[in-house]
């Protein structure tokens, strides 16, 4: 009976170290990437020079807007055609503050990415991420923003 113990014991271990060290540790904790097909083209997860220039370009705008130093927690991220959506948890480098979900649309022109548009997150404004025609109204404002990105 103590060895059925033991090596229960044992694997639960075994998995919570692999969990440890399959997710990474550095500025950018960051969760998978998925890839989706679309009829002519991939939608992908950016590669991480990619996705480092987009967080950096993230990062520097929400210093700019509140003043904070951040790290991100990636839940989503997709890019095409120099178009890029995140959704991410934000937190301080020591992971001992954490901040308000962000999400944004960014775009780069000339391999330099910028931020385009933040939405709010009040709940019931027509203007902000949980109007259920929130995505539509963002197409219309920015026409060649391929939809395959969005969440």
């Amino acid at each position: 009976m103590n060895w059925y113990y033991f090596l229960r014991l044992i694997i639960v271990i075994s998995l919570s170290i692999n969990i440890c060290f399959a997710i990474p540790q550095d500025e950018h904790r960051e969760s998978t990437l998925t890839k989706q097909s679309s009829s002519s083209s991939l939608v992908q997860a950016p590669s991480y020079p990619v996705r480092k220039q987009i967080l950096d370009a993230l990062r520097l705008e929400v210093k700019k807007i509140h003043g904070v130093e951040t790290l991100f927690v990636v839940k989503y991220i997709k890019v095409k055609d120099n178009w890029a959506w995140v959704d991410t948890l934000p937190q301080s480098a020591d992971g001992q503050s954490h901040y308000e979900d962000i999400s944004a649309l960014l775009h780069s022109e000339n391999g330099i990415w910028k931020v385009v548009e933040i939405p709010c997150t009040e709940v019931e404004n027509p203007e902000c991420l949980d109007d259920p025609n929130y995505f539509r109204k963002l197409k219309k404002r920015f026409p060649k923003l391929p939809k395959q990105i969005l969440p």
